[in-house]
């Protein structure tokens, strides 16, 4: 039995469950590319929050690319799983070369995304970071450092779907995480949804930009 029909369908029942930020003027709302965004997008349009995009790529195991061994996020932000990593017998070369591949490709996808817009200002600020699940919970560690540097009041993590453990682990770096349903066995983020088709960076682009126009508001960019 799936959880969710799809992604957006899945942010607006995450929507339902942060409602009681709903309207207030000190949330930003944050989507992990690509999927993390469609929902991010159906969770900042129903809590009347901006919406914005924070690039991380997940650093996967070689031969098994679908299983992290960590992440990177921008602002120079890498976070290790050092479980994997010990257990799959990770040498330091292999992370950096990971690393530096990675970080092409999120150097790109900033572009792609953000053009020349600024990150937005996060100080003092309650930031919700979503994504369109957690499996090893890699990705969303990454991010978090990522948006602890901004200094904001308080980090939320919020998913429609994650692995229990990891959400166990992740609730002790955060401020806040709010996750519907937490399947044992988990098997992976993407079967819980029905669909799950692969986001794409257009889409990516267009719900940002439809993000922008419904709320009728410019994001507070930091200071030079």
């Amino acid at each position: 039995m799936k959880a969710f029909l799809n992604r957006s369908e899945a942010g607006r029942q995450l929507a339902k469950a942060l409602a009681y930020f709903k309207g207030r003027d000190d949330v930003t709302v944050l989507g992990l590319p690509r999927g993390g965004v469609v929902v991010a997008c159906e969770a900042a349009r129903g809590l009347k929050a901006p919406l914005d995009v924070l690039v991380v790529r997940k650093l996967g195991v070689p031969g098994h690319e679908e299983l992290g061994m960590g992440a990177i996020a921008s602002g120079g932000v890498r976070v290790l799983n050092e479980d994997v990593v010990r257990m799959a017998g990770i040498t330091e070369a292999v992370i950096e070369q990971a690393t530096a591949r990675e970080l092409r490709e999120l150097g790109r996808r900033e572009r792609a995304y953000r053009a020349n817009r600024p990150f937005p200002d996060l100080h003092g600020r309650t930031v919700i970071l979503v994504d369109d699940g957690l499996a090893t919970g890699a990705t969303m560690r990454a991010a978090v450092a990522a948006v602890r540097v901004h200094h904001p009041a308080k980090v939320v993590v919020a998913v429609p779907t994650a692995a229990l453990d990891t959400c166990e682990t992740l609730r002790k770096e955060v401020d806040e995480l709010v996750c519907l349903t937490m399947p044992e066995p988990f098997f992976g983020v993407g079967a819980w949804y029905e669909d799950f088709a692969q986001t794409t960076d257009d889409e990516v682009r267009d719900l940002l930009e439809q993000a922008r126009q419904w709320q009728g508001i410019h994001p507070r960019v930091q200071e030079p």
